[in-house]
């Protein structure tokens, strides 16, 4: 197997720490970066911390560029991280993957063995869940559309950004179901719609098209496609089944091309409303959006329903991730009777 050491002359790295090029004219480190993992269609949240831990490592070796530096240097930053940052093991192997992704596809070399690097230990966390009249006490604090999206996230175990990403033609009505495009893992799957959310959502949906409808009369209405389908289809950025369930308030502009549209919400702010909902309803345990989803989980289960099936209704890859939520039914210690209630 190759190894990482260096064979070319140190590029100069700027002191943003971000690697710059070999001065040959060619893009910089994370420009290059950014560019192979588009290639190979990553999340938009997958190239942010694979970049975010390339700058890391670089700024921990005093701003030396990755091509000069091999195994070594790479042991001494994981084991710094799980040393002296304490990090956890999951952050860990992010870390990892990031510098292994970046030296194979990026730096054209693969990465021998690295030694006795420390690693992070490996915790065992259980998930915080909400009872179900905790749930109610926290969405009785929220309304609106902001209400709709956390009532969809418990009720169909959406995560938040699959909540925010939903388009008009992933709701099926007739069916019940929400189509769940290329969530965590480019995986699509089918969840619920939940029976009680029908109307409040179809109601929901009239003011969006009302909007969407204006933003048509004003000259715009284009929204956002994924991939290159607003080449393949040019007429379907404007087209009602694409547009954002939960749209923007108002609408950003470019200022180069003066071009107007609108975005899906931004996650930070059901995040803050979730979390004023929260501190309103008096919990003491810290619940998040991402709490809904566990609760979702939980509650299914509770309700005798086969693991197997709200599985599939997750999205998870492995039932071993899904099997986390039986440790946390609300029975109390493990459904069994504590000694001193029959003193």
């Amino acid at each position: 197997m190759h190894t990482v050491a260096a064979t070319t002359p140190r590029p100069e790295a700027p002191r943003s720490g971000e690697p710059s090029s070999a001065g040959d004219g060619r893009p910089r480190l994370l420009d290059r970066m950014r560019g192979a993992l588009r290639a190979r269609h990553c999340s938009p949240r997958t190239e942010q911390t694979h970049c975010h831990w390339v700058q890391r490592f670089v700024r921990f070796h005093d701003l030396r560029h990755p091509a000069e530096m091999a195994e070594p240097e790479i042991n001494a930053f994981l084991t710094h991280l799980a040393v002296k940052e304490k990090v956890a093991a999951s952050t860990q192997n992010q870390a990892l993957s990031a510098l292994l992704f970046l030296y194979r596809h990026v730096l054209g070399r693969e990465v021998g063995d690295l030694g006795e690097v420390i690693r992070a230990r490996k915790s065992r966390r259980l998930p915080v869940v909400m009872t179900r009249d905790e749930v109610k006490a926290v969405l009785a604090n929220l309304s609106g559309d902001k209400w709709l999206m956390a009532s969809l996230m418990c009720g169909a175990g959406l995560r938040l950004m699959e909540c925010l990403r939903l388009r008009v033609q992933d709701i099926d009505f007739s069916r019940n179901e929400i189509l769940v495009r290329d969530g965590k893992g480019a995986k699509d799957r089918i969840t619920m719609l939940p029976t009680s959310l029908k109307a409040p959502l179809q109601e929901h949906l009239r003011h969006v098209k009302a909007t969407h409808e204006r933003d048509l009369a004003d000259g715009w209405g284009r929204v956002i496609m994924p991939e290159a389908l607003d080449r393949k289809y040019p007429h379907a950025p404007k087209d009602w089944r694409w547009q954002w369930v939960f749209l923007q308030e108002n609408r950003w502009k470019n200022e180069k091309t003066v071009e107007e549209g609108r975005h899906h919400v931004h996650e930070s702010i059901i995040q803050k409303a979730v979390n004023g909902a929260v501190i309103k309803a008096g919990l003491a345990k810290r619940a998040t959006c991402h709490t809904f989803r566990h609760s979702f989980a939980t509650q299914l289960l509770e309700s005798g329903y086969d693991i197997r099936t709200f599985q599939e209704l997750l999205g998870h890859k492995d039932v071993k991730t899904t099997m986390i939520y039986t440790h946390v039914l609300n029975r109390g210690g493990k459904g069994v009777k504590s000694p001193v209630d029959d003193l």
